[in-house]
């Protein structure tokens, strides 16, 4: 289990829950900014992540999004910079934000190799993402087709979020013949039985971060309702307040 905290006190919670490792997620970093999925920096990205690696012990691999850059040499630049915080592991997707698309195979291997480059000098894990299946740019044999390419230019672990029927994820497991990671959902399999059939990490993206802030509204709502203040009953216990702060 991999999963995402969006700031410096959900990350210290999460080592303080026990979890191992811990990912970085990009549209609960920006809700954070108050913004949308897409519109954060390289600089502010790098901050973040510096922030997270400081205040926890344990691994910390970090959503890179399509890797801050237009070139290859530019999104090597990047998982330098990355590395150089702390980070264990970064991931690149092969999605453009600048022209809404997924981009061609090749242009994405050839990112990927760049960032697996890097990735090796700094001995942190690079995992290759295929967006295609969250933007309708494809079918399932293409979702497998970019996730060989991009594990033969580099990539030691492979991840199409949005996947969530077993049979699907269970092809991309065999046929891929890498490490895959998939993204935890509502109506997706759970941990257990995603490990049954070979799965080798679960992240959350930024659904943790939504849930919390799920919470704040329900809360918030009650408060201006009925005035009644029964939210209390699920907030953060003390003890482990004082144990993660």
């Amino acid at each position: 289990m991999l999963p995402n905290p969006w700031d410096v006190p959900s990350a210290r919670l999460l080592e303080q829950l026990g979890f191992p490792a811990l990912a970085t997620t990009s549209s609960g970093f920006a809700a954070s900014l108050g913004r949308a999925d897409q519109h954060v920096t390289r600089d502010e990205l790098v901050a973040h992540v510096a922030a997270l690696t400081a205040a926890v012990r344990i691994p910390l691999s970090v959503d890179a999004e399509s890797g801050y850059a237009d070139t290859p040499r530019g999104v090597a630049e990047t998982v330098r910079m990355l590395a150089e915080t702390g980070a264990s592991g970064v991931s690149i997707e092969d999605y453009d934000p600048a022209t809404g698309a997924v981009l061609p195979v090749d242009v994405a291997a050839e990112r990927i190799a760049a960032a697996a480059g890097e990735c090796a000098r700094h001995g942190i894990v690079l995992t290759g993402r295929a967006e295609n299946h969250l933007y309708g740019a494809g079918d399932l044999d293409d979702t497998i087709a970019r996730l060989i390419a991009y594990r033969d230019a580099g990539a030691g672990c492979v991840y199409a979020p949005g996947l969530t029927a077993a049979a699907d994820i269970a092809r991309v497991v065999t046929e891929t013949a890498a490490p895959v990671n998939v993204l935890a959902l509502r109506t997706g399999p759970s941990v257990s039985e995603l490990a049954g059939i070979g799965v080798r990490r679960v992240s959350t993206g930024g659904s943790l971060a939504w849930a919390a802030y799920g919470a704040l509204v329900s809360a918030a709502r009650e408060l201006r309702e009925s005035g009644t203040s029964t939210y209390l009953d699920q907030a953060l216990p003390r003890s482990l307040r004082d144990a993660a702060f």
